[in-house]
C-alpha cells in the first residue's frame, strides 16, 4: 500500500494552470488529509510506504515524523514533483539528494524508495536508475507498464525485477488480459472503475500471476474540499475529481478486503525478489 504525498496543486496535470512559484500561496491541505489516512490506516492496523515530496517535508515537519510513528516506511517522491524526463542526470541527482537527505533528517530512519513524479521513468531516461542507485536508493517505483498519454512503458515487466544490481524496480500492479495491460491499482483508474472491478483485478493478480498487488493513491482523492483549480480543461477536470465523494469509503473497504504492507519489508526482506514474495493475499 503506498500514498504519494503531494497536494492538490503539485498534481501535473496542473502544471500548465498553477505556476510552480505560486505554490506558497496555495492553501496547503496535505496536513489534514495525510492525518485522515493515518487514522485509516490504523484503524485497519496496515503499515504502508509514504513516497514524500521533499518540498512537503520541509514545511510540514510533523507530518513526516507522524508517518515514521505510526511504524511506516517513509520514502521519496524527489523533491519538487518534477517529471524526471524534464531533467537531466545532474538536476536529478541534486532533486532526489535533496529529498533524500531531508526525510531521513526529518524521520530518523533511511530512505530506500523512490517514486517519480507521474512515473516519469522510461524508454528514454533509463539512466535514471544509475542515478538512483548512485545516490543511495534500493528500490524505484517509477515505471507503469501501460499505454498512456503522460507516461508508461508497456513492454517492461509488470512485476519487482533488477534494473541494476543493488537497485529493484517495482511498478505499479497492471492486470495482463487480450496481450494488452490494464491499469488495476490506483489512480484515477481506481476512482472510475467500479470497486468490484478494482478488486477483481487484483484479486487475479494475487491468485493467478502469484504476485503482490502495488497500490497507489494520494491525499487529495481523499478531499471533497478542495479547493477548484479554475480554467482547466474538461479532461484534466474529469480526471481530477471524477469519485472524489467516494474514494475514502473505497480504500476503507479495500484495507479490509486484502492484507497490504511496507514496500520495503515485502520487497527487499526476500532473499529472492523472482522466487519468494510476501503476498498482499486476498482477506
Amino acid at each position: 500500500m503506498t500514498i504519494d504525498v503531494e497536494d492538490y496543486f503539485q498534481v501535473s496535470a496542473f502544471a500548465p494552470y498553477i505556476a510552480r512559484s505560486d505554490w506558497d500561496g496555495r492553501e496547503c491541505r496535505v496536513e489534514r488529509n495525510i492525518g485522515r489516512i493515518l487514522a485509516l490506516l490504523d484503524e485497519r492496523q496496515t503499515k504502508a510506504t509514504f513516497f514524500t515530496l521533499g518540498w512537503i517535508a520541509e514545511r510540514y515537519p510533523q507530518l513526516v515524523r507522524d508517518i515514521v510513528a505510526g511504524g511506516h516506511e517513509l520514502a521519496s517522491h524527489g523533491y519538487g514533483h518534477e517529471r524526471v524526463s524534464d531533467l537531466n542526470p545532474q538536476t536529478f541527482a541534486e532533486d532526489i539528494g535533496r529529498a533524500k537527505k531531508l526525510l531521513e533528517d526529518l524521520g530518523g530512519q533511511a530512505v530506500l524508495g523512490y517514486r517519480a513524479p507521474s512515473f516519469s521513468i522510461g524508454e528514454r531516461n533509463l539512466w535514471a536508475f544509475d542515478t538512483l542507485l548512485e545516490q543511495g536508493y534500493r528500490y524505484s517505483s517509477s515505471v507503469y507498464p501501460i499505454q498512456h498519454d503522460h507516461y508508461g512503458m508497456p513492454d517492461s515487466p509488470r512485476f519487482a525485477y533488477p534494473v541494476r544490481e543493488g537497485l529493484l524496480e517495482v511498478p505499479v500492479t497492471t492486470l495482463r488480459k487480450f496481450n494488452r495491460n490494464f491499469p488495476s491499482s490506483g489512480g484515477g483508474y481506481f476512482r472510475l472503475l467500479p470497486y468490484a472491478l478494482s478488486r477483481w483485478m487484483i484479486r487475479q493478480v494475487n491468485e493467478i500471476d502469484q504476485q503482490p498487488a502495488v497500490f497507489y493513491f494520494h491525499p487529495w482523492e481523499i478531499d471533497t474540499e478542495q479547493p477548484r483549480v479554475a480554467g482547466i480543461d474538461g479532461k484534466t477536470r474529469f480526471r481530477h475529481y471524477v469519485n472524489i465523494p467516494r474514494t475514502h469509503g473505497r480504500i476503507a473497504q479495500l484495507l479490509s478486503d486484502f492484507s497490504w504492507g511496507r514496500m520495503d519489508e515485502i520487497f527487499l526482506a526476500q532473499p529472492s525478489v523472482a522466487q519468494s514474495l510476501t503476498l498482499a493475499a486476498a482477506a
